[in-house]
């Protein structure tokens, strides 16, 4: 029997805290395990794409998962799919859980932890978010537990959405990247854009960058002069240049400075100074999938939620 889990069982029993712990613990453990994870995308002959990311594995994790996803830009959401979650004994499809609450929840967690470990100790000053959509969403959920609620400025292209954000959260809304810029000390940006919203002019000696729009080849957010002046760290070197910040900006795998697992090992140091400015920009692994998918299986059986079905009746 295969236990189904939708958004509303997912957002039941997942909780940021324990979430951003699962998602540290892996940080630190992936790099270990003896199967690589890939993600594989393709353009499709309508308005988006079709990505996969297979395996999502952890060492002391005996399951492993699937991810299959619909990107379409123009939509709401503009993710949708679903991610599989395998027993590593016999394959046994233990669950389906619903892709793009497990994505947003693990994207922008994880990007709240990097934030988290990267920006100033110091840092009180305001987030600010351009793109306010669901992973957004998160890394402002997740800063909170890390870094307690803090005055926030948004800029959407969508004004719409940018005001519902900002009313959730009693933010305001700014008319373009570079104001959220001028206006926070920590920027989180999440767009689908395909050229820089911020370079170096537009970022302060000691400020912290999170972008998480360049995850597919030809998406774009920082120039690369900012790159290039900053501290930067990615979750992959080598998908962060063949799908990722550094290959948007024509940079190789020595552009980057660190990865987040060997900065959070305490194999690489992160942020050297009050004065320096951070960046961190992943692309998104498959164990992060697991990691949470593992989690909420396993909370959702002791809670009794979801549905269970029998895919071979």
């Amino acid at each position: 029997m295969t236990l189904v889990l939708t958004r509303s069982d997912l957002e039941a029993v997942l909780d940021p805290a324990d979430c951003i712990a699962a998602l540290r613990e892996g940080f630190c453990r992936a790099d270990a395990a003896p199967v690589t994870g890939q993600r594989v995308r393709t353009d499709l002959p309508f308005p988006g794409t079709a990505t996969a990311l297979i395996p999502g594995v952890l060492p002391g994790v005996e399951a492993y998962t699937v991810k299959v996803n619909a990107k379409f830009p123009g939509a709401r959401p503009a993710l949708r799919g679903v991610i599989c979650l395998h027993s590593g004994r016999d394959g046994e499809l233990l669950a389906l859980l619903d892709s793009a609450t497990v994505t947003a929840w693990r994207t922008g967690l994880a990007a709240a932890l990097g934030t988290h470990v990267l920006a100033d100790p110091a840092e009180d000053g305001a987030v600010g978010v351009v793109g306010a959509g669901a992973q957004a969403e998160m890394m402002v959920r997740g800063l909170a537990v890390l870094r307690g609620r803090r005055e926030l400025v948004v800029h959407d292209t969508d004004g719409d959405r940018a005001a519902a954000f900002a009313a959730r959260h009693g933010g305001r809304v700014v008319d373009s990247a570079p104001q959220v810029a001028a206006r926070a000390g920590l920027v989180l940006t999440a767009t689908w854009s395909r050229v820089p919203l911020l370079g170096l002019a537009d970022i302060r000696p000691g400020q912290h960058v999170t972008s998480l729009g360049a995850d597919e080849p030809g998406k774009r957010e920082l120039a690369a002069d900012l790159l290039e002046a900053s501290l930067l760290v990615v979750d992959d070197r080598e998908l962060a240049v063949r799908t990722g910040v550094l290959g948007a900006a024509g940079l190789d795998a020595g552009a980057a400075d660190a990865t987040l697992g060997e900065v959070l090992r305490g194999e690489r140091p992160g942020r050297t100074g009050p004065e320096a400015r951070t960046v961190y920009a992943p692309v998104g692994l498959p164990w992060q999938d697991l990691a949470l998918a593992w989690l909420a299986y396993g909370r959702a059986e002791r809670a009794g939620r979801g549905r269970r079905i029998d895919l071979l009746a």
